[in-house]
């Protein structure tokens, strides 16, 4: 029996994600995965605008964009006859407050390779072809029960393995939602010479359609398409030979052949959460938590923010130092957000349906809202007793933290977003007014929080592009959550130190 901080059941994105957050904080991880080999599936194939500002947290953003593909128009056909080319980012352009413009085109199996080669960075592993059958825990910790009988001992255990989650049945939550077998979709991928790679294609007729969505970095094109149905009209299981027939009678495009297929998948409308994803020293996150319709891509974006939530708050934990009821904010902030996911994912995979029955309408429109909007409700979003920075309407606790380009104390150009890279909480302090509390916050949270005085030496906001993003006019403090969230905005430096207390029981020591 081995002990370990946590033990992290699953090695997708969310899996991935949240060992990283954990190690990188000092946090003793382990992370096993059944499958005896990682995947090589494209699955969810996107990564939106927050979710790249999360892994630019975690050092993975950049290779992120040299693997994956940012621009790519669609290309609309409707019984074989071209309609419309579109681009629906074509007049995005990053902000100084929001870098990323758009997202991202890259298979779910190249995000799970940089996530593991990061992880790898802090000397952690995936244990492939280990898996977790149960699991016994008490107050001070839980006991992992593995195949090959091995009993795993750790301080808390999160189950990221899927919709299908052993560790989810194991817990005895509900997993409330409905399974519409009647709405069902063939998913894979496949090579096709001759089609060009430059361009997502969906060719639509008036009784379904087929799109192929080139994968960068390798030839497969991810294929998605209504299934063919038995005499009963029960979906076929999928084979090669049966997307060859639907590309044929969709696409009208002869002498394509469909080969090489690395992925083949029947895939259901299923539409389900959890109605906890705590219990006591067991966590749920991402798809074991909840499953929805693919439209959108919002399965691997929402389980990796998941991850980004409760890492922090976790690490703290491990480390004995976490405030009484830190870790129910985990439940608290992202649980709301998943019954939002439910419901908009729901409603894209409707319009995408809709789309096909206009020759006019892309599948482009079926493009999700913005995610990682903030936590307002959280109890960890509440209001500053003193007078706020800027309107409350624009920025408050509880929101996503904006970047903006500074200078640092040597004058060298610096993003708040690299700052805020550093695992710690981040105060910012504008205006000397304020620098000398800047000064001492830090020295007494040390290990707790990293602290800039802006435009008093630590940081100069050169543009003003800081003070505009946080509504900043006078003397302020911004005190920024570990996961780049705001955590109080104030004028008074006994407020942070109320704050912190919540958070904390004492400053972590480096």
């Amino acid at each position: 029996m081995s002990d370990d901080d946590v033990l992290i059941v699953g090695a997708g994105p969310t899996g991935l994600t949240l060992a990283i957050e954990l190690a990188r904080r000092g946090a003793g991880v382990r992370i096993v995965d059944a499958a005896p080999v990682p995947h090589r599936e494209s699955r969810g194939k996107g990564l939106q605008p927050r979710t790249l500002e999360v892994l630019e947290d975690l050092g993975v953003t950049e290779r992120a964009l040299a693997t994956g593909r940012t621009r790519l128009r669609y290309r609309k056909y409707f019984d074989g006859v071209h309609v419309n080319d579109t681009d629906r980012f074509e007049d995005a352009r990053p902000t100084p407050d929001a870098p990323y413009a758009g997202g991202v085109l890259i298979g779910q199996w190249q995000v799970e390779e940089l996530l593991r080669e990061r992880l790898a960075d802090f000397g952690v592993g995936v244990e492939q072809g280990t898996e977790v059958i149960g699991f016994e825990q008490d107050a001070d910790g839980v006991t992992a029960f593995l195949t090959d009988g091995e009993h795993v001992r750790a301080g808390y255990l999160v189950g990221c393995d899927g919709g299908r989650s052993r560790v989810r049945k194991a817990m005895g939550v509900r997993f409330d939602g409905t399974t519409n077998e009647a709405q069902s979709m063939v998913v894979g991928d496949v090579a096709a010479e001759g089609i060009s790679r430059d361009v997502w294609h969906q060719w639509f007729t008036s009784d379904g359609g087929v799109m192929l969505c080139p994968i960068p970095g390798t030839n497969s094109f991810q294929f998605q398409a209504g299934p063919e149905l038995d005499a009963n009209g029960d979906p076929l299981p999928p084979t090669l030979e049966s997307f060859q027939r639907i590309f044929d009678r969709h696409a009208r495009v002869p002498g394509i052949t469909l080969t090489d297929p690395t992925w083949l998948s029947l895939w259901r409308v299923n539409v389900r959460m959890v109605d906890r994803m705590r219990v006591g020293r067991v966590f749920l996150a991402g798809d074991a938590a909840h499953i929805h319709p693919i439209a959108g891509g919002l399965g691997m974006n929402t389980g990796i923010q998941d991850a980004y939530n409760l890492g922090w708050k976790l690490a703290l934990a491990t480390a004995g130092q976490a405030a009484p009821g830190l870790l129910d904010t985990y439940e608290e902030e992202r649980l709301p957000v998943a019954a939002w996911t439910l419901g908009i994912s729901t409603e894209l995979y409707a319009r995408v349906q809709e789309a096909v029955k206009e020759p006019g309408t892309g599948v482009e429109a079926a493009a999700p809202p913005p995610m990682g909007t903030g936590y307002r409700w959280s109890s960890l979003a509440t209001p500053s007793a003193s007078a706020t920075t800027g309107d409350p309407d624009v920025l408050r606790p509880g929101d996503r933290a904006p970047d903006a380009p500074c200078l640092d104390a040597s004058g060298r150009p610096v993003r708040l977003f690299q700052l805020y890279a550093d695992p710690r909480f981040t105060l910012l302090g504008f205006g000397t007014e304020v620098a000398g509390a800047v000064g001492k916050l830090a020295a007494e949270y040390d290990g707790l929080v990293q602290a800039f005085a802006v435009d008093a030496g630590d940081l100069r906001d050169h543009e003003g592009h800081a003070r505009r993003a946080y509504g900043v006019t006078d003397p302020a403090l911004v005190l920024v959550r570990p996961d780049n969230h705001i955590a109080l905005l104030t004028t008074d430096p006994a407020e942070i130190a109320a704050y912190l207390a919540r958070i904390a029981t004492s400053a972590p020591k480096e």
